[in-house]
């Protein structure tokens, strides 16, 4: 068992050699719609991307009572994947926005009641990548099966505005992720 120091010298040294992942060191990569679809990113589409996150997952725990004990089974994994949400600013034309309106319609015309929703394609993709220091790549991340679920309101401040740059989230829901790089 190691010993149980951890002083703020040791705090200190570690720090020193792993360093803090920061706040701004990730990016959303690519976003594919998938097969059957016409709806397309470019690169500089994603460079209006505020923020987001590396989703989770979960390993569920199974119960199995044994003479007055309950054992702890690992089960199934779950992932938090019916809301995964990225923040975008929006363009001046509202171009990114309207990839997306466009995406959705494409998924269900409400004025037709006709549309592409059926299980979303292996191919609909969202490649996600951490950064070090450098920018350079530590780990690089895949939605599988993603689509947008909600694109949300843009709010305007008309009276008392500032100028600031307006935001707007969209939420995806994909089946499950995986970790393509390193030691996948």
């Amino acid at each position: 068992m190691p010993d149980v120091r951890q002083t703020i010298t040791d705090f200190y040294r570690v720090a020193q050699e792993r360093d803090f992942a920061r706040d701004f060191q990730f990016r959303v990569l690519n976003i594919q719609s998938g097969d059957g679809s016409d709806v397309a990113f470019e690169e500089d589409d994603l460079v209006y991307i505020r923020g987001g996150s590396l989703p989770g997952k979960t390993v569920t725990t199974q119960n199995v009572p044994y003479m007055g004990l309950t054992f702890h089974v690992p089960g199934g994994v779950t992932y938090p994947s019916d809301n995964w949400s990225v923040t975008f600013y929006c363009d001046q034309n509202s171009r990114i926005r309207q990839i997306f309106e466009q995406y959705q319609k494409d998924i269900f015309d409400d004025a037709t009641s006709t549309g592409n929703y059926n299980v979303p394609k292996a191919t609909a993709l969202i490649d996600l990548v951490q950064l070090d220091t450098q920018l350079e790549q530590v780990a690089t991340y895949q939605l599988v099966g993603a689509y947008p679920n909600s694109v949300s309101d843009m709010s305007y401040t008309i009276g008392d505005g500032q100028g600031a740059p307006v935001t707007f989230d969209v939420g995806f829901t994909y089946q499950y992720w995986r970790r393509t790089s390193p030691d996948s």
